[in-house]
């Protein structure tokens, strides 16, 4: 589903602070695999999810999605088929829009761009049934305005929102980093839930090295922008985090 070749990628070029954050660096993920994103502070982690998404580009090295180079695509065009969510609840949605709005307006990164805009009667009773899923009463709140959301309801909404038109990857950003352990854990487990029913690539980034060996199917570990450690399967499910911690002075 997501192959990186060869990428490189630098900062400040043929200047003296200039910073080398990839170089011929090479990742492949399949359909369905849920991998989770560990490392240390300037390891590259928030610069590759940047560079698939569309937010940067790549000095050199390809991008493929699906068997389709997109390393020159523009982010807003890879937004139609790769969704993101962010560490703080207030990106990703419009605080002075209500939730329906706010959903009618994630449903058109897969619909051709107008300059009209208005909730579609017949979605709004997709989107109570999307809702429901969440199990936090937002499809009884329709009409609310996402602002007056708690941080945990709130990104839960961005989790729907970057998944409503069934994207073929899934990028997560620290996206539970600034919630409390209550609501950190529910969307923890929501995500899991969403990518295992919708089978997407997902690539989840993550300081907490439990979750990042309990949650997903595969876990690779980023270290000045190699990957140092990658394992899935049973040889994961053996793992201790405490030793991971240890080996690699995480």
């Amino acid at each position: 589903m997501l192959e990186i070749k060869n990428l490189c990628k630098a900062f400040h070029k043929n200047k003296s602070d200039e910073k080398v954050i990839f170089e011929d660096f090479n990742l492949k993920i399949k359909s369905g695999e849920f991998v989770t994103i560990i490392g240390g502070n300037g390891a590259g982690k928030s610069t590759l999810m940047n560079l698939i998404s569309g937010t940067i580009f790549p000095d050199r090295g390809k991008i493929v999605v699906e068997d389709r180079d997109v390393t020159k695509l523009p982010e807003h065009k890879r937004a139609k088929f790769i969704g993101r969510v962010f560490q703080d609840p207030l990106k990703g949605t419009a605080p002075s829009l209500t939730i329906e709005e706010n959903l009618s307006l994630s449903m058109l990164r897969n619909s051709r761009r107008t300059l009209s805009f208005g909730v579609k009667k017949n979605n709004s009773e997709f989107f109570m049934k999307e809702l429901e899923k969440l199990n936090l009463g937002l499809e009884k709140r329709l009409k609310t305005k996402v602002g007056l959301l708690s941080g945990g309801q709130r990104q839960a909404l961005t989790l729907l929102m970057a998944t409503i038109t069934k994207p073929k990857i899934l990028l997560l950003d620290e996206h539970t980093a600034a919630l409390d352990p209550s609501s950190r854990d529910k969307i923890l487990n929501l995500t899991n839930e969403i990518a295992k029913d919708e089978k997407m690539a997902t690539l989840m980034i993550t300081h907490n090295m439990e979750h990042a060996l309990n949650f997903g199917n595969r876990t690779i570990m980023l270290k000045q922008g190699k990957i140092v450690f990658d394992v899935k399967g049973e040889e994961r499910e053996k793992l201790d985090a405490s030793e991971i911690q240890n080996s690699f002075n995480f």
